[in-house]
């Protein structure tokens, strides 16, 4: 499994990146997400999503349900990677996915996300 570290502590609410890639309509993520397996697309707005799977660092944020990141929109409109609390140095960048199906499979040990959807 590839996951991201910075070397060097992030402060709460600290741009980390910029998130980049080609932007796409509703229909083409989802034609990218079914024929391609393609789980590298940002939602940025209703029929704007950011494919992100050919850049090298944002695609191997991994999920994790006590993330210490989130995406965010910045005064320009572009997304962003911020920090959600202070992060120490070497500890690896995380982010909530934040679909269904990533809590049926989550390996939190103490996991509400998972809780909830088993409801």
């Amino acid at each position: 499994m590839v996951m991201v570290f910075y070397n060097i502590p992030i402060k709460k609410y600290q741009r980390i990146l910029l998130i980049e890639g080609e932007e796409i309509d509703a229909a083409e993520c989802i034609r990218r997400e079914n024929e391609e397996n393609n789980v590298y697309i940002f939602w940025k707005d209703d029929n704007t999503y950011i494919d992100a799977s050919s850049t090298e660092k944002i695609k191997y944020i991994n999920h994790g349900c006590n993330c210490n990141c989130y995406i965010d929109e910045d005064e320009s409109g572009n997304l962003v990677l911020i920090a959600s609390r202070d992060i120490e140095a070497g500890e690896e960048l995380t982010i909530d996915y934040g679909y269904e199906e990533i809590y049926e499979e989550c390996s939190c040990k103490s996991c509400d996300n998972k809780l909830e959807s088993a409801a």
